[in-house]
């Protein structure tokens, strides 16, 4: 009499819970969003249907985690703004000696921005057009990490004479200049390592002058 054959293991993946699928038809729309910028889209000039399309789900399923484009692209801000805090907890992670802080943070920013380009393209299109609710988005978030860079630098006792105020001015400056500088990163071709290396000088060189400027600061 024949042996009866085992009946072959079938693997089964665990269920996925309702919020977890929320969670990612979510994930979805932003990776949408950020895929058609990519593509050289501006935010701007997307629509509900291109962005749902690109996400595989239909068009009534947006509203179901977003109430319109400019709370999808209030996502894509709070993601930029994640993206800067972690840069500030890198820096400070790595301990760069205040001798290279400079060039230091620069390479450390440049690394962030080409990690997350989109987003980045992303803020910088949006900062200066667009929806007035993600301008003044943008604008909470820039002043979010200059206050942080603020607290950071009087624990390092950089330039301890200057009151809060006037050291959020200057990390301010810093942040602007920062995110001017992250369309110049995007922009060098990849493989131009010469002209790679003259925008991280430059980009050096206006923040020193900014740091310069700060030390001869009087306030009234």
């Amino acid at each position: 009499m024949a042996a009866s054959t085992p009946h072959a293991r079938v693997e089964t993946e665990p269920p996925i819970s309702r919020s977890a699928r929320k969670a990612r038809t979510r994930q979805r729309l932003i990776d949408a969003a950020l895929a058609l910028i990519g593509q050289g889209r501006s935010y701007t000039s997307l629509s509900l249907r291109e962005i749902t399309r690109e996400a595989g789900v239909v068009p009534g399923a947006f509203y179901r985690h977003f109430r319109d484009l400019d709370e999808l692209g209030l996502a894509l801000v709070e993601m930029g703004g994640v993206t800067l805090r972690r840069l500030l907890r890198e820096a400070r992670r790595d301990g760069i000696p205040p001798t290279d802080m400079l060039r230091g943070s620069v390479l450390v920013y440049k690394r962030f921005v080409e990690q997350r380009s989109l987003v980045f393209r992303f803020i910088a299109a949006e900062r200066g057009g667009g929806s007035r609710i993600l301008r003044n988005a943008i604008r909470t978030e820039d002043g979010h990490f200059a206050s942080e860079m603020a607290q950071d630098l009087r624990v390092l006792g950089v330039m301890p004479d200057l009151s809060s105020s006037a050291l959020r001015m200057i990390c301010g400056l810093v942040v602007t200049t920062m995110l001017n500088a992250a369309s110049d990163i995007l922009d060098v071709p990849s493989g131009q390592t010469v002209q790679e290396r003259e925008m991280v000088e430059n980009f050096v060189r206006q923040l020193r002058v900014i740091f310069i400027g700060a030390r001869h600061w009087r306030e009234d």
